[in-house]
């Protein structure tokens, strides 16, 4: 999602009025802030087997690892966004950072499944308090794009980078990588405002608990369709008389009557969940019809999501100069080419084309998508639209590893 020229920062995408245009963050440095926690939430791809046998669990079991991180990424990015709009981005940074240590240190010592899901949850929810702040400060379309191509570029390198850290050292450790964008933080501290804004509304504590409990019935959905479908369901009433209730809660009434933000959400959501089914069952169709070595299904996949990493920045600067009905048709095809291409192919390697495809529509998808989402909603909505289109694309991130889980990996799920 990048323009052809540097554009001033805009306040539309700033989550207050404090920001310093003239000081701004460069965009490499927003970019290592927020892209780690891709190849941390990638990084298990190739080494279940391994965290199984460690912990005393099925493979499918240990996807509860994946999953619980992307439940975490879920619900924490729209609960990150309040904290920065109320409490600004020093406290959110701190926040963040200390969830990141917490959970990593608990991660690298826990004997047992459960405690692990504790470790990857405070990981994830602290990365995604860097994800928010990093698309706070980004200022503009060029380098919001930067961000959205490093979780490409990330992402497609956890698999191996997990793998291979794993053979060195231990699983654990390539659970840790999420770590790396700490290494940013002193960068960002110099050169951003972190006031805390005017204190505004009072936060909706009631609206963001009914979100929350919602979101986590989505994600539980494909390991549990009936009983986590009721209770989808059973959330959704009480949400909805709140919202109605509160119409400028935690989730403004006004954004779900906007169309353009609603499709566009759930196009984000449906791309994601696409890529992250097949980011995990890739591989493992990959192992089963080639009989390829954990190391070459790495690298091959690495160079596949690369270069679907690098289509997607150059489709993201040429949507700059298209139509906006063809740059989703676009997305729309390629998005549809991926998965038909998984289950229909008679030929094994065909199936990197399909990562190559999955990744291009999803990180060109989340850049442009999040711009028309946006681009509507008043000035003082426009943080929320952020964490809440966000929250979208991670429910993806939840749904693919729990779809995967059932298709290949037997649907072992206890």
């Amino acid at each position: 999602m990048s323009a052809p020229t540097q554009t001033r920062p805009s306040p539309e995408l700033l989550p207050h009025a404090a920001t310093r245009p003239a000081r701004h963050v460069p965009a490499l440095w927003l970019a290592l802030l927020a892209t780690p926690v891709a190849a941390s939430a990638n990084s298990p791809v190739l080494i279940l087997p391994d965290m199984a046998g460690s912990l005393g669990v099925r493979t499918a079991t240990a996807t509860w690892l994946v999953t619980v991180f992307a439940w975490a990424m879920a619900v924490g990015t729209p609960l990150m966004a309040a904290l920065l709009r109320r409490r600004g981005l020093g406290s959110t940074l701190k926040l963040s950072a200390a969830l990141i240590v917490t959970g990593t240190a608990v991660l690298a010592a826990a004997p047992w499944l459960p405690l692990a899901m504790a470790g990857r949850a405070a990981q994830a929810a602290g990365g995604a308090g860097l994800v928010t702040a990093a698309m706070s400060l980004a200022g503009s379309v060029r380098r919001m794009g930067v961000i959205t191509a490093g979780f490409g570029t990330f992402g497609a390198v956890g698999p191996l980078l997990g793998s291979a850290i794993a053979g060195t050292a231990s699983w654990r450790m390539s659970l840790a990588v999420g770590a790396l964008a700490l290494l940013a933080l002193p960068a960002v501290v110099r050169r951003a405002d972190l006031s805390a804004p005017r204190r505004g509304t009072p936060f909706d504590g009631r609206g963001a608990a009914l979100l929350v409990l919602m979101a986590t019935a989505l994600v539980l959905i494909p390991r549990y369709p009936l009983p986590t479908v009721a209770a989808a369901l059973a959330m959704a009433v009480p949400l909805a008389l709140h919202i109605r209730a509160h119409p400028t809660g935690f989730v403004p009434a006004s954004l779900l009557r906007t169309r353009a933000f609603v499709l566009c959400a759930a196009l984000a959501c449906t791309l994601a969940t696409s890529y992250f089914t097949l980011l995990f069952t890739v591989p493992q169709l990959l192992g089963e019809r080639t009989g390829w070595s954990a190391a070459t299904i790495g690298t091959g996949q690495l160079a596949a999501l690369l270069t679907g990493s690098a289509l997607s920045m150059a489709l993201a600067a040429a949507s700059a100069r298209m139509t906006r009905r063809r740059v989703l048709t676009i997305l729309l095809t390629v998005g549809a080419i991926a998965p038909l291409t998984a289950a229909l192919t008679p030929w094994a390697p065909l199936l990197l084309l399909v990562a190559t495809l999955a990744v291009l529509a999803t990180s060109a998808g989340q850049a442009t998508l999040m711009v028309y989402a946006t681009k509507g909603t008043p000035d003082a909505q426009r943080p929320t639209a952020i964490g809440l289109f966000n929250l979208c694309y991670q429910l993806g991130g939840a749904f693919g590893p729990a779809i995967a889980a059932v298709v290949a990996l037997g649907g072992q799920s206890s």
